[in-house]
């Protein structure tokens, strides 16, 4: 400003955010001769968020544990009546059920001064199991359940379950 001989500045920034994810940190999936299946993982997450306007720096953190089994049973016969006519399919039933921790926590710290303070978070239990049938070579049907149990890490919010469950047909139109 020619006038009152200030600095205006091009560009105002307000806030600074870093995010960082570790999807997975760590991962072990593997299916042995048996056609058992094992996955085990860790996943972990941050956001930090630096206010210039009132020197907060928000950070909220994540940390994901998951266990996870499945079994794969060959060549399953089922018979089917569709329109009257019996029919023998003969296809592979995956099943699979995984267990997951997940942590997850906000802090506001205050740059000015030595406060911080926890202002949410959550720890999530989760537990997932599906299974899947191939129908034919391009046909697959798919059962999933899914239950999860929140507990806040703040008092004034209640405790939440969910469930979602449900079936999926998949027609695939490839080879």
């Amino acid at each position: 400003d020619p006038e009152n001989q200030d600095f205006l500045p091009e560009n105002i920034i307000n806030n600074v955010v870093l995010t960082d994810q570790f999807n997975p940190l760590i991962r072990v999936d593997f299916e042995m001769k048996n056609s058992l299946s094992v996955l085990a993982e860790v996943r972990a997450d941050r956001a930090l968020s630096l206010s210039f306007d009132n020197n907060l720096l928000t950070e909220i953190n994540g940390k994901e544990y998951t266990l996870g089994l499945g079994y794969r049973f060959k060549d399953v016969k089922l018979v089917t009546n569709f329109g009257g006519e019996k029919q023998r399919l003969k296809g592979d039933l995956n099943l699979k059920a995984d267990l997951s921790l997940r942590d997850n926590i906000t802090i506001i710290r205050n740059l000015d001064v030595d406060n911080n303070q926890i202002t949410s978070g959550q720890n999530l239990l989760s537990v997932k199991f599906t299974a899947d049938y191939a129908l034919s070579k391009n046909l697959n049907a798919l059962f999933f359940y899914d239950h999860s149990f929140s507990q806040f890490a703040v008092s004034t919010a209640f405790p939440q379950t969910t469930i979602n469950t449900g079936f999926t047909l998949r027609y695939n139109f490839g080879n």
